[in-house]
Parts: structure tokens; sequence; C-alpha cells
């Protein structure tokens, strides 16, 4: 995706924005306005426990961490605009001038749909493609119960606690050289966390193909850019067979839906992880 200061994207289940500098209250206002709601949805019981995400991001703010991109989903029901699920990426703004940035992720909602969650993640600038980190990598839930704000703070450094770890696995990656096999491999493997049971639409060539020159080459780290950006951003060319028995000719589609976004992400995490390790044996 290419923009100058600030991208927004409006998708059928999602409303997102993103900053190459970190994003203010109005711009977050204007694009993801459940992030500043007052009060929990109605729906709530007097038991649910009510932080506006706004105080989270102020008190981050406060400690160092700036928000650079946001996507609210877009429920069926519009009772739930105003309380919907929305999905934050923060990072320290000391990032300049490296390939990659470590960050966190805080999903949240005010309609009960959603406890406060926190994983770690990268960001690649050459691309701003958004990474999130496996199952092996610190995960923090915080339900909405007791008194959340401070173990919310502190789940995000608990999170931030894995970054050095993380950007090591990074660089291993970048360092293990896969086979043009392996790298079919690899591509089968996502096109089943993608489309399950499903028949893919797309063969695992497809997913291996890149969209830019600087993703060109046999490392993990590339071949694992290249099939997360293809799966999650879409626009390929596929077939699909009807009910009938035709073939029709068909373009993937962006994830937008935050939990998938994030359960894909982090299922193509671990597959590369898993390869490294294969690699390493």
């Amino acid at each position: 995706m290419t923009y100058h200061h600030l991208a927004t994207r409006f998708g059928r289940n999602a409303h997102q924005i993103s900053g190459r500098e970190a994003l203010d209250n109005e711009a977050l206002f204007r694009h993801v306005p459940s992030v500043f709601a007052r009060e929990a949805h109605d729906s709530r019981s007097e038991r649910y426990v009510y932080v506006p995400t706004i105080d989270i991001v102020e008190g981050l703010r406060r400690e160092g961490w700036f928000p650079f991109f946001a996507v609210q989903a877009v429920p069926r029901d519009g009772d739930r605009i105003g309380h919907a699920k929305h999905m934050l990426r923060l990072r320290r703004d000391d990032g300049i001038g490296k390939p990659e940035a470590a960050e966190v992720i805080i999903v949240n909602s005010h309609d009960g749909t959603s406890s406060y969650q926190m994983f770690a993640g990268v960001l690649r600038f050459v691309c701003t493609n958004s990474m999130i980190a496996g199952e092996r990598f610190e995960e923090v839930r915080v339900p909405h119960t007791g008194r959340i704000q401070d173990q919310i703070i502190e789940g995000v450094y608990t999170v931030a606690e894995d970054f050095p770890r993380l950007i090591d696995a990074t660089e291993t990656m970048k360092e293990t050289r896969l086979s043009q096999a392996e790298q079919t491999v690899l591509a089968e493997a996502s096109l089943v966390a993608r489309y399950g049971e499903e028949e893919s639409p797309i063969r695992p060539d497809q997913i291996i193909q890149p969209r830019r020159r600087e993703d060109v080459g046999q490392s993990l780290w590339q071949t694992f850019n290249v099939i997360q950006e293809n799966l999650i951003r879409g626009g390929l060319t596929g077939r699909r067979q009807t009910a009938d028995g035709r073939v029709r000719r068909s373009q993937t589609r962006t994830i937008n839906g935050i939990d998938q976004n994030v359960g894909l992400n982090r299922a193509l995490w671990t597959l590369a992880e898993g390869m490294q390790r294969i690699k390493a044996a």
C-alpha cells in the first residue's frame, strides 16, 4: 500500500487508517470512533468494567508508545458501531532508518465481543507489511473485570519484553535459505491456514511470487513476507468451482476482519518458525 502521510481503507467489515507519523486523536476519532466510546454497550451487565480505549492510548503515549495503525470492525448491528471491536498497532518512534520495527498490537471492544488482548508484532517498512508473532511469543488477555487499566499498561510491557527474541527470530529467518521445493511446501501449508478444508482458489506458486524487487530471493524471511502479503492483501486471480460444476475466475479478497487478520498472521508466523526449526535440525 502506497501513501504519503495517511492511508485509509474502508471495507465491508472494517475501517482502517495508518500513517508514517503517529496518529493523533482527530485522525483516530474520524476512522475508529469506538476507541472513544465513553460507556460500554447497553448489552453489558453491571459487572462489566469499562475502560475507554482512548484512556489506554493516552496512558501509553505518556509511556512513549504511539499508535501508527488502527482498524475498526463494522458490525452488522448498526447499534454497535460506536462500541465495535478495534485493533491498534503501537510502537516507539525509534525505528527510523531500520528495515523493521517491533510493535505491540492491542485488540479490544466495548460490546463484549473481546477482552483486552495484546500481541507482539513486526512492521516491515519497505511495504508497510505488519506481521503478528506466533504462539511461542508472549500474549496477554485482560478481561473486563477488576482493576484493569494498570493490568493493560503492564501487559504492554510484558509483550515488549519479547521484542529482542522477536528481532532475533527475524534475523535468523533472513539468514535461512530455502530451496524452491521448500518454498512450495511453506506455500501449501499457508494455503491450508488460509482456506482450511475448502479447496484453495489459487496455487502455491502464486503466493510465492514477490510484488516488489526487494522481496526477490530465497531467504525464509523473504518467502514468509511474500506469502503473508499475498494472502492478507488479496487481489490474486484464482478459480472456483460452483455448485453446478462450473469453473469461475475470481479474485482473492483482502483480509479486513480483525479476528481473521490476527489468526492468519499468527498461523503464518508459526509455520515460518516451524520451517526454521526444520532447517536448523
